[in-house]
């Protein structure tokens, strides 16, 4: 176990803690999603609590090294101050004099949040000596942001090494408590379910999984790939030929532990889509197949009412649930119904005492537009760094972090 922020001693100290504020913005540079703000609210009250200086560091976009004042966090600093109901300072930049000396008059109880890291190219180098700048504004570490806890940048790892006292904030606790039990010591019947486009991006996720699940339900194009694998016909779906035969190896390795894996035995498929609009080619027949062939000239877009109906009962009879990637292409209204259905059935095995996980971006979304959000047990707010927690791999950020 790592320590956590309550296993170190932060009152009346100068914490710098490491957030993820990359937030999407409007045209007029507002925050028009402010979840991973407010997500970081439990760790800063807890410091405010403990009459801690607070000093924020997190990156947004991807700037390249660049100043860019379209990436600059000000939008940030400006809604969590709406959130705290308190000022929160603004720098210039995060590194240099006019920092050090905001960060040195900086009182207990007041909050300064620091310009875009990637500002300077040194960050995603994990440079020691840019590292070194940042550890000087302040005394203790706090890691809060498990959406960066995968790269081993200055803010993440090289920082460590010149503030010894460092802790995980609430927010990766959380995650690493609720991805770490559902892994390590799963209430059983667990199950896995795995979305998204291509198999490439899962295939050691695929591999992690099957020495820990009971069953593995696989959706979304992936799912293409191993059914060509079972020599189904795919008709124009997206299909990573040269995947087959590791889909052909999963499923026999998953054969050979007695693990259930759970692929569609039928689909919404349709004639015309286009992909980069996220909307129905004009004109395109959208109907469901009677089996699992996909007819030539025609993509599969979504699970159909039969696998839905095959796996409703593996979902609500599952005690441990780890999700990651939607079951079709779910943006599109008409092609929505198999991931919505996968969510509802998710929450419905949650509220029967089932403990869920859910991650990616995707995933996250239908289970939003399923209204159930509130009904799941764990919402992941690191899309890649829980792909990697789920892969086995271990995560810089948090190696960095010492032991209890």
């Amino acid at each position: 176990m790592k320590k956590t922020i309550k296993d170190i001693d932060v009152s009346g100290k100068k914490v710098l803690v490491r957030v993820d504020y990359n937030v999407p913005l409007d045209e007029n540079l507002n925050v028009t999603n402010d979840k991973r703000i407010a997500a970081t609210l439990p760790t800063i009250k807890y410091l405010l609590d403990q009459k801690a200086a607070i000093i924020l560091m997190s990156h947004l976009g991807r700037p390249k090294g660049k100043v860019m004042a379209a990436m600059s966090l000000k939008p940030a600093a400006k809604r969590l101050s709406e959130l705290l109901g308190r000022e929160v300072k603004m720098a210039p930049d995060c590194i240099g004099a006019e920092v050090k000396k905001m960060a040195k008059d900086l009182k207990p109880g007041e909050i300064l949040l620091l310009e875009n890291l990637r500002f300077h190219p040194e960050e995603e180098k994990n440079d020691d000596k840019f590292a070194a700048e940042l550890a000087s504004l302040g005394d203790v570490f706090v890691q809060d942001a498990f959406g960066t806890v995968h790269r081993a940048h200055a803010s993440t790892v090289g920082i460590v090494k010149y503030l010894q006292t460092a802790a995980a904030g609430f927010l990766v606790e959380k995650e690493l408590l609720f991805l770490g039990e559902a892994l390590n010591k799963p209430k059983r019947p667990f199950l896995a379910i795995l979305g998204g486009a291509k198999v490439s991006d899962k295939i050691e996720v695929i591999e992690n999984l099957l020495s820990k699940v009971d069953s593995l339900i696989i959706g979304g194009a992936m799912a293409y790939t191993f059914l060509r694998a079972e020599n189904v016909e795919t008709g124009n779906s997206l299909v990573e030929g040269d995947k087959i035969g590791l889909a052909k190896e999963l499923l026999q390795k998953a054969q050979e532990k007695k693990i259930n894996i759970f692929i569609p035995i039928d689909h919404v498929i349709t004639s015309g889509v286009d992909f980069a609009n996220k909307k129905v080619t004009d004109g395109a027949v959208i109907k469901e197949t009677e089996g699992a062939d996909i007819p030539a000239g025609f993509i599969g877009v979504d699970i159909g009412p039969m696998t839905i109906k095959r796996i409703a009962p593996v979902i609500l009879e599952a005690k441990t649930i780890v999700w990651n990637g939607p079951a079709g292409i779910f943006e599109i209204e008409q092609f929505s119904k198999g991931t919505v259905e996968i969510a509802r059935l998710v929450a419905q095995a949650t509220e029967k005492g089932a403990v869920s996980v859910v991650g990616g971006g995707d995933s996250i979304a239908a289970v939003k537009k399923a209204g159930v959000d509130k009904k799941i047990t764990h919402i992941s707010t690191g899309g890649g760094a829980s792909l990697e927690f789920l892969e086995g791999k271990e995560l810089p950020g948090i190696a960095a972090l010492p032991d209890k």
